[in-house]
C-alpha cells in the first residue's frame, strides 16, 4: 500500500502512505469491531461446537466461494484504478472503478439470493446460535459493502470531474473497499470453511 512518488534523478524517493490518517484510523477501528464479533463467534463455537458444525453444513460453500472471488476481483479492479489514476489516465480509472462497483453489486445480489435460500429452507436468525451469528455478521458486512458502493460512486464523481480529482480521495476510497474485502475473507473462512 506504500508507493513511491515521482522524483527527479537527484532526489531520494519519498514514501507516501495512501489516503490520509483519518481513513486509516477509521479502518482500524472498523477492523477492531469485526475482530470483536469474530472472537465472540469463536467463544460460542467452542461452547456449542456440534450445533455450529451441523448448521454450517447447510451453508452453500460454492456460493460463499463465488462471493469471495467476486470481491477479490473487485479489489483488483479498484487497486488498478488507483494506479491508473496516479498516471493521469482518468478515463481508464473510471472504467476500473465501475467494474469494481459492479462486482460489489454482484456480491450483494449473490448474498441476497443466499439469504433467501437459507430462510426458505427454515434456517433463520432465531433457529440457533450459528444462524444468529451468520445473519448478524454477514448482515453487518453487507451494510459495509453498501457503504463501499456509495464510496465507489463518490470516487467515480471525483474521477469524472476534473476540478474534483484528488488522489487522496481515490486512495481513501480504495482503502475502505479493500478493508471490506479483507473482512469478507475472514468471514468466509470462519463461517464456511473452519471445521
Amino acid at each position: 500500500m506504500v508507493s513511491i512518488l515521482e522524483t527527479t534523478p537527484t532526489e531520494q524517493p519519498r514514501w507516501h502512505l495512501p489516503g490520509d490518517i483519518n481513513i486509516w484510523v477509521f479502518v482500524l477501528a472498523d477492523l477492531f469491531s469485526f475482530a470483536f464479533y469474530f472472537v465472540v463467534f469463536m467463544v460460542y463455537r467452542i461452547e456449542h461446537g456440534s450445533v455450529f458444525l451441523d448448521s454450517q453444513r447447510h451453508l452453500n460453500l460454492t456460493t460463499g466461494a463465488l462471493n469471495t472471488l467476486v470481491l477479490l476481483a473487485s479489489s483488483r479492479f479498484v487497486a488498478l484504478a488507483v494506479q491508473t489514476a496516479r498516471t493521469g489516465d482518468y478515463r481508464r480509472a473510471t472504467r476500473l472503478v465501475s467494474l469494481g462497483g459492479l462486482c460489489g453489486i454482484l456480491f450483494t445480489l449473490i448474498k441476497s439470493y443466499e439469504w433467501f435460500r437459507e430462510i426458505a429452507d427454515g434456517f433463520t436468525l432465531p433457529r440457533n446460535e450459528f444462524f444468529m451469528f451468520y445473519f448478524s455478521i454477514t448482515g453487518v458486512h453487507l451494510f459495509h459493502v453498501l457503504i463501499g458502493l456509495l464510496v465507489l460512486a463518490l470516487i467515480l464523481r471525483e474521477l469524472r470531474e476534473p476540478s474534483l480529482r484528488r488522489a487522496s480521495m481515490v486512495e481513501a476510497g480504495a482503502i475502505y473497499w479493500h478493508m471490506v474485502d479483507l473482512v469478507w475473507i475472514v468471514i468466509f473462512a470462519l463461517l464456511y470453511l473452519a471445521r
